[in-house]
């Protein structure tokens, strides 16, 4: 039994050398293949183009806006809204009506001063028009009447002056002759008195009373109109009406005010960015910027600076980031985007890069 054992574990050594001599050589004959094919397939491919990288100055949060600020636009007078004449996203110019308060309070008002205008206005025409013509007639026909009595009365006068030289009336007669005759003197005196007054033109005191009461009445129905437009809210610029805040029959209230309408000009875009202090002096006007949004990852849009701030404030575009440094001043930087940025919603948060001018980092 020991000498089999013996005989038998040489034979098992040598089988196992054989098969992990085979192996070896296997192993050998692969790995001598695969760095050959490897290296034709990377000899075989095409590399990727390289992208320039940009010459970026200073990158800054920053946010999209329209082309002009965001305007509140409020009534200026206290009242239920009665109408609203636009929709959210409508175009529209400027003065152009938006809504009506209720005001029927101010439009009686203001019917009330139309009327005591135009009769202050229709008094003082009659005034400087004078009296009537049928007045003017029958003063003159009195004159005229008048006139004829003092003749008549003349007349008889002198018939009785001559019988009273002739001795054949008596003195009561002539006596009385000559106050009839006096007293139709004083009687056409007096009818032509009043035919100068019916046809004489108004005083100069009357005339400019007449004119101040007018003008007076005028400035009241001014005031009630001035009251009443205030119960029209129009467009203050032209724009596009970006949000409607309250609705028809809810009240506005100057004390507590809240903007009935929001409005921009979005007919284009431009991004206001935040540059940090330590940073303004790498920005400037005409300098060319790159605007990109995490909603937009594949696009990024251009424009030029058109406005550098005078005086430094503090942040008010925020990204969320806990590292983000708020005890800083920033310079607020405003640029004009292309065309191509009118897709940007108002509003948006973006970083804004700011190239440099010879493209040198």
């Amino acid at each position: 039994m020991k000498i089999g054992l013996r005989i038998t574990q040489p034979r098992v050594i040598i089988r196992t050398v054989v098969g992990l001599s085979f192996l070896l050589v296997v192993a050998v004959v692969i790995y001598s293949f695969i760095p050959r094919a490897s290296a034709s397939a990377h000899m075989n491919a095409v590399p990727p183009p390289v992208q320039p990288a940009r010459a970026v100055a200073v990158a800054s949060p920053g946010r999209v806006e329209g082309l002009s600020d965001i305007v509140s636009v409020g009534a200026a007078i206290d009242g239920v809204i009665q109408k609203i004449y636009v929709k959210e996203g409508q175009l529209v110019k400027q003065g152009e009506i938006l809504a009506e308060i209720e005001c029927n309070d101010l439009r009686t008002g203001l019917k009330v001063a139309e009327a005591e205008a135009e009769s202050l206005t229709q008094a003082r025409a009659r005034l400087l028009h004078g009296s009537r013509i049928e007045e003017r007639q029958s003063a003159a026909q009195k004159t005229a009447a008048a006139h004829a009595v003092v003749e008549q009365a003349s007349s008889q006068l002198a018939r009785m002056s001559t019988l009273y030289a002739a001795e054949e009336v008596s003195r009561q007669a002539y006596d009385e002759a000559q106050r009839d005759r006096d007293v139709a003197e004083a009687q056409f005196q007096q009818a032509k008195r009043n035919e100068e007054l019916v046809n004489a033109g108004p005083l100069s005191e009357d005339v400019a009373r007449a004119d101040a009461d007018v003008a007076a009445a005028q400035d009241r129905v001014k005031l009630a109109q001035d009251r009443l437009n205030k119960c029209v809210v129009r467009a203050p610029i032209s724009g596009t009406v970006l949000r409607v805040h309250l609705r028809e029959g809810e009240s506005f209230a100057l004390l507590a005010p809240h903007p009935l309408f929001s409005m921009a000009d979005i007919s284009g875009r431009r991004v206001r960015a935040e540059v940090d202090e330590i940073d303004v002096g790498r920005v400037y006007i005409g300098q060319k910027v790159v605007v990109s949004s995490d909603a937009y990852s594949r696009r990024s849009f251009t424009g030029t600076v058109a406005r550098v701030a005078s005086i430094m404030g503090r942040k008010s575009v925020r990204t969320g980031d806990p590292a983000q440094k708020d005890d800083r001043d920033v310079l607020e930087v405003t640029a004009n985007l292309d065309p191509t940025a009118n897709a940007l919603p108002v509003g948006l948060r973006v970083t804004v890069q700011f190239i440099h001018a010879d493209g040198n980092q």
